[in-house]
């Protein structure tokens, strides 16, 4: 199997050994082979923990459709000791939210948009779903000159952007 050929992952099978063995190829020095067929990604999946998860869940729904995200899985409860634990993505999961009996501590994520318009859209849409305005969609030539993005806090105070490095 290539390295980045796919293959089971730890929830359905053997855990993904190659991906494993190149990365670990890497930190001892090696080049890393061109990734095809997609953009390398630095974090695979990642979550929170929200203090009101029909809050939070409606919340994402709403923000995070007009960058290709839905909501695509609950984890049954018996997995997750009763607690509820959603996932979103575009096809797979890759930003969890978990119920828990106190909000993780606030930080800042960025969702990557395709478009300058898709972040205009989602923050327009996480502004209808309730989260407060951090920063208008715009540019943020401070960062770089193509960098145009958008903040919202969502209902735990996270500062969620929408970001988009093309030009124009």
């Amino acid at each position: 199997m290539e390295p980045d050929a796919g293959g089971p992952d730890q929830l359905g099978g053997a855990p993904c050994r190659p991906r494993v063995e190149r990365w670990a190829r890497w930190a001892a020095g090696a080049s890393l082979p061109r990734e095809t067929g997609r953009a390398r990604a630095l974090i695979d999946h990642f979550g929170i923990d929200v203090s009101d998860f029909g809050a939070s869940k409606a919340f994402y729904d709403a923000a995070l459709g007009p960058l290709g995200l839905a909501f695509v899985f609950m984890v049954p409860p018996e997995h997750t000791g009763g607690a509820r634990v959603g996932r979103f993505g575009a096809g797979r999961a890759e930003f969890w939210i978990s119920e828990a009996d106190r909000a993780s501590s606030p930080i800042h994520f960025a969702f990557a948009a395709a478009t300058r318009q898709q972040v205009r859209d989602f923050h327009a849409a996480a502004l209808a779903a309730g989260g407060r305005d951090n920063g208008a969609p715009g540019l943020r030539p401070h960062y770089h000159s193509g960098y145009y993005g958008a903040f919202v806090l969502d209902p735990d105070g996270n500062n969620v952007e929408a970001v988009c490095h093309s030009p124009g």
